[in-house]
Order: structure tokens, then sequence, then C-alpha cells
């Protein structure tokens, strides 16, 4: 599968502006509610990202298509990593380890921030650079 890579930029502005609101103000559901977009992402696919959605439905429409498109599974990786990170914060958050939590939180605000403003997606480069590192099936 293809995917728009502004859409990826889109979802990633909107994840920084909800990981920010956490950061500011504590809001152990809203991080919730962040790692249920990044599971819908991660599990059920980038087509069914609720900030996805946003982006197909209101955005794309009003802008010509993409000069290029780009392959789905580094992207929907990155929601993974994502996804990780949120649960790590939501648990600091109900453990009462708020430093966990804030951490967790703004270390996949980072991520989503350099996504966002220079498109520059570090868990797609994860995902890439264990792809390189993944011993070829062919050479067993």
């Amino acid at each position: 599968m293809q995917v728009d890579p502004r859409g990826q930029r889109f979802s990633a502005a909107v994840t920084t502006v909800v990981l920010a609101i956490v950061l500011v103000t504590g809001s152990l559901w809203l991080l919730v509610a962040q790692a249920v977009v990044f599971a819908a992402g991660a599990l059920a696919g980038l087509r069914y990202a609720p900030y996805g959605l946003l982006y197909a439905r209101f955005v794309r429409p009003r802008l010509g298509p993409p000069a290029e498109l780009e392959d789905a599974a580094p992207p929907r990786f990155a929601q993974g990593v994502g996804l990780v990170f949120a649960l790590a914060g939501v648990l600091g958050y109900v453990l009462g380890v708020t430093w966990l939590g804030m951490a967790a939180t703004a270390a996949a605000l980072a991520a989503a921030f350099l996504n966002a403003a220079f498109g520059f997606c570090l868990g797609c480069e994860m995902y890439l650079i264990i792809v390189r590192f993944r011993p070829s099936r062919s050479r067993v």
C-alpha cells in the first residue's frame, strides 16, 4: 500500500499538539486517546488511523495530487513505536511515576514534531535500519 506523505505530516502535526497538551495538563485520558490513535494506525493500518481519516476527508481534497507516494510500512511501524511510548507514558501516570509519564510523552512529542516540522520520521528511519540489517531469508 502506498500513502500520501503529506498525510503523515498532518497526522504528526495533530499528534504534536495533542502530546503538548498532555505535557502541559498531565491529562492521562488524552494520552490514552492518543495511544488509541497510534494503535489504530499500527494495528488496523494507516487507512483506518483517525488523523489519516481527517486528512483524507477534509485536507487532501483541497490539495493537488501528491508529487509522490511512499510505502505504508515505515509510517505504520512508526505508529507502533508511538504506541509503545504512549503506553509507557500511560503506565507512568497510572502508577504515579509522573517523570516516566512525562518523559515518554516528551519523547513521542519530539518524534512527532520532527516529522511535522521537518518531514523527518524517526520511526520510519528505525524501520529502514531494521530492514537493512535483518538477515536475508535467501541466505538461510
